[in-house]
């Protein structure tokens, strides 16, 4: 009994932090369902993290995240793509099985990180290793150390032209040849500038692409930017939430609890096959 007090006590610090009338109001009502593929009723599900909480609300994120993906990955539904931006601060289990398997059923999974390192240090090694290679495309802009060399390993070599100027006191000669070379050397990672990505693409036999491995750039369109920044201000609000709401739903949700509690212990001792399960201390 003593160690099981003591399981308890643990449990209830990590859940008292998960007590806030914010996740209360999320957590709870029926407003939409995880279904977003869902051909009669398609909808964009987004999420967001607290920097100052990732240890409190990674764990709803990750619950949200494991039920989504129960819904999404199916047959016979819309395409949908699930894009997760600073992919280590949540922990999804069997990742590389979403990516190997959603697939063939028109989903795309998309994951953004610093570093391979970081996704190493928060999902060990093995997986880590198994995501990054499971992987088909992939875009990176400026990293370094290891991740620019085994980014550079995955890019491949292609044949590159030589060009060598040998000058002495009698003439001048150049020599050209073709040499088995980096495609993207560990040093041109290194020292990408804002905006400049580098990166692969898969294809098919069917559909081949012949600039596999890319060095681009982004250039902003500032006239297409401010025509969508216009169009957001149309939208109507549809519903306003104020902390009076949020207080309200926080506060009935525990006198729900109290009132399952209260419940629960009236039908245990009016049944005296159960009576025994109540210890009154």
């Amino acid at each position: 009994m003593e160690q099981l007090e003591g399981q308890i006590a643990s449990a209830k610090v990590a859940m008292a932090r998960l007590s806030s009338p914010q996740l209360y109001y999320v957590l709870s009502g029926n407003e939409f369902t995880l279904d977003i593929n869902n051909p009669d009723d398609p909808k964009i599900v987004c999420m967001g993290n607290n920097p100052q909480k990732i240890q409190i609300y990674g764990a709803v994120l990750s619950l949200y995240v494991t039920r989504l993906v129960k819904q999404v990955n199916k047959k016979g539904k819309q395409k949908s793509s699930l894009i997760f931006d600073e992919f280590p601060t949540i922990y999804l289990n069997n990742m590389d099985s979403l990516i190997a398997t959603a697939r063939s059923n028109k989903v795309s999974t998309c994951l953004g990180i610093q570093d391979f390192s970081q996704l190493r240090k928060d999902y060990g090694r093995e997986q880590a290793d198994v995501i990054i290679n499971i992987v088909g495309n992939i875009a990176s802009g400026q990293v370094t150390g290891d991740t620019a060399k085994q980014l550079s390993e995955r890019f491949g070599k292609i044949m590159q032209d030589r060009e060598s100027l040998s000058i002495n006191s009698g003439d001048t000669s150049i020599s050209r040849s073709k040499q088995l070379e980096s495609a993207v050397p560990p040093s041109k990672i290194s020292s990408l500038s804002s905006g400049e990505f580098v990166g692969m693409v898969a294809d098919d036999p069917e559909n081949k692409i012949e600039l596999k491995t890319f060095h681009c750039e982004i250039l902003n369109d500032h006239k297409a930017l401010k025509e969508e920044e216009d169009s957001y201000k149309d939208i109507e609000v549809i519903r306003k939430i104020d902390n009076s709401m949020v207080q309200k739903n926080y506060l009935q949700i525990k006198q729900d609890i109290q009132d399952i509690i209260h419940f629960e212990i009236d039908r245990l001792l009016n049944d005296p096959a159960l009576a025994y399960l109540v210890i009154k201390k």
